[in-house]
């Protein structure tokens, strides 16, 4: 049981780091997001690149939100019954969604994923608007990247699942959320 206590603690560790680098693209997305709008109204400048860095911030903080969501369970969920099941059924239900949803599910978006980011690398494709960033491989490749770590966030939750299966855990409510706000 201690190797599936330390492999759970590592999962979750990188669950936590996805979270954390969402919460830094969000702050340098808000930043972006001023710059945009102070130089468009105050100096009547547009830059294209900034304009699409906005959108490639929003892909990291939506894409590597994600495995934190799985993590600390503040992803959507209808809990009409989840809700009133006790710790054993529940760890049952996420340890079968996780292995039997969670983890395939990520492993076809990293298949698709990679092959759409490296085809974007062999045309070296870039924006199509002038001043626009190039290398658009570089934010499709976030794609097989959180597809990894969504395969990461849905073995954290089989491995807590068997803890609380153990009494070693318990869930701590509807939602535990734990979010880093």
């Amino acid at each position: 049981m201690q190797w599936i206590i330390k492999l759970d603690e590592g999962l979750a560790r990188l669950s936590y780091l996805c979270g954390w680098v969402a919460c830094v693209a969000m702050l340098l997305m808000a930043g972006n997001v001023f710059y945009d709008v102070v130089s468009r109204y105050a100096f009547n400048e547009v830059s294209i690149g900034m304009q699409e860095m906005e959108w490639h911030l929003y892909s990291v903080v939506f894409l590597l939100g994600i495995p934190y969501a799985l993590r600390t369970d503040g992803h959507v969920r209808v809990d009409v019954f989840y809700a009133r099941w006790g710790n054993k059924a529940k760890a049952w239900i996420n340890l079968a969604g996780a292995l039997l949803f969670v983890v395939p599910f990520a492993y076809l978006i990293g298949i698709y994923g990679y092959d759409f980011a490296l085809d974007s690398y062999s045309m070296g494709e870039g924006s199509g608007d002038p001043g626009g960033l190039p290398q658009r491989w570089i934010i499709k490749s976030i794609i097989p990247l959180t597809a990894f770590f969504i395969a990461i966030a849905g073995l954290n939750m089989a491995t807590f699942a068997l803890r609380v299966m153990s009494g070693e855990k318990q869930y701590e409510g509807e939602h535990s959320g734990g979010g880093l706000a």
